[in-house]
């Protein structure tokens, strides 16, 4: 006896769990795989960084992802909804977990399991701001930790329970949206209208579907294509094919045009990430009062690099620093100097020269 379609979904919730609960914990050059540093406006992205002046990198990004959702809505329907959306993978779980305790109602055992799901959904959620072991050790002790980690259960816990399923049919944007992106070959699941008279009525397709319609009365846009009436219908008719199935077509011009849409995308945003310059300098004059010809300058810099950069920053034409004119920058770090310049001669700009090993940038900042 195969598996069906119930076992499959059910594996495939269980290893997105376990990657979305491993990631933060998986470090990369002493860093979190995948984190937003609150506190210094960059995203760790496993082994790289992103700043928070590299928005439009955080854009394409976006965009790249909008038009993987295009493709596979298009081309698989709402395979999304029914395996892998966690509203839909956290439901699952928890009813199978509450099918453990026969004793208590349904509803109320679910309502039970979830309590602890939703705490460490919202955990989870903490990981990718704030590292696991500084989480744990801040819990119930900072203020702002513990306020997010309770709002989030609560919030999460509330939207599970008394939302439930109705939060797919009624309020996801996502599912809104399917409706114009599918066509006559989208897969969907389907029943068999020829074969209506091999039908044995005993609904327990109906009696399974987590949406609670019937699809013999035909494609309805609640479906979450789960394939739960699939496996019934099946447990049902035994060696006779299923008269409820999932049908379309996947191999087609359509999919080819999306896949190498999507290619292109994902190899224009690695060329854009690559092409990132190893070292960003900006530099500004601060507006201050000068003093004795004087004027005191801003260099924010950025490594995007692993490796550490020491710079030596000197000067053009009738301009001398006072002071250190040397900083060290560590891997994937931001790092401003305060830089102190006077004139000997005249000049109303500077013209600065940042140099490392392989590295020469040039700035200029004008002069009061």
């Amino acid at each position: 006896m195969t598996m069906g379609f119930r076992g499959y979904r059910r594996a495939a919730a269980l290893l997105q769990a376990l990657i979305i609960i491993a990631v933060p914990f998986i470090k990369i050059r002493g860093e979190s795989a995948l984190r937003f540093d609150v506190v210094n406006l960059k995203l760790h992205f496993f082994g790289s960084v992103i700043w928070i002046k590299e928005l439009y990198l955080v854009l394409a990004a976006v965009i790249f992802i909008i038009l993987i959702l295009i493709a596979v809505t298009t081309i698989l329907g709402r395979i999304w909804c029914g395996w892998t959306c966690p509203q839909t993978v956290l439901l699952d779980i928890s009813d199978d977990i509450a099918s453990v305790f026969p004793v208590l109602p349904g509803n109320i055992a679910r309502h039970i399991v979830l309590i602890p799901l939703s705490a460490l959904v919202s955990l989870t959620l903490i990981w990718y701001f704030v590292p696991p072991a500084d989480t744990m050790s801040s819990l119930f002790r900072s203020r702002i930790i513990t306020g997010f980690f309770i709002v989030q259960w609560g919030v999460i816990y509330a939207e599970l329970t008394y939302l439930g399923r109705t939060f797919c049919t009624t309020i996801c944007p996502y599912s809104m949206l399917q409706n114009g992106l599918f066509d006559s070959e989208t897969l969907v699941i389907s029943y068999d209208h020829s074969r209506s008279d091999e039908c044995m009525g005993c609904d327990k397709c109906v009696r399974v579907c987590p949406a609670g319609i019937d699809i013999k009365d035909g494609t309805n846009r609640k479906c979450i294509a789960c394939a739960e009436c699939v496996d019934a219908c099946r447990s049902m008719t035994g060696r006779i094919p299923s008269l409820i199935e999932y049908s379309g077509k996947i191999k087609r011009k359509k999919t080819a045009l999306f896949a190498s849409i999507t290619l292109i995308a994902a190899l224009a945003l690695t060329s854009v990430i690559l092409m990132r310059p190893p070292l960003d300098i900006v530099v500004s004059r601060d507006n201050i009062s000068t003093v004795d010809r004087t004027n005191i300058y801003s260099a924010v810099m950025h490594n995007n690099t692993k490796d550490i950069i020491d710079l030596s920053v000197r000067l053009k034409g009738n301009f001398r620093i006072l002071g250190n004119s040397m900083v060290r920058l560590e891997p994937f770090s931001m790092s401003t100097k305060k830089i102190a310049v006077k004139a000997t001669g005249p000049g109303d700009s500077v013209h600065f020269i940042f140099e490392a090993d392989g590295i020469v940038l040039e700035r200029k900042a004008g002069f009061l």
